[in-house]
């Protein structure tokens, strides 16, 4: 085999594995984040289905202070 080959075949292979490398740094790398975004879509969904519960409770609150404010004006008038 002759050298120019031989160099040939050597600085294939390492083109082989960088590419290969790369790869499976950029595969690992883009898991890592689609799996930090699903983290995060779930606390947002989390979030997104307690909002209904809390604005229930606003209104029950809101419903509730205005009973008193009435209570407090018919005690002032008597």
């Amino acid at each position: 085999m002759s050298k120019d080959i031989l160099i040939s075949l050597v600085s294939m292979l390492g083109t082989v594995i960088g590419t290969f490398g790369g790869i499976l740094t950029s595969s690992k790398l883009t898991s890592f984040r689609i799996e930090q975004l699903e983290k995060k879509v779930d606390k947002h969904n989390n979030f997104a289905s307690r909002m209904p519960v809390i604005e229930e409770q606003i209104k029950v609150i809101n419903h509730r202070i205005d009973d008193l404010e009435r209570e407090a004006k018919n005690y002032e008038n008597h």
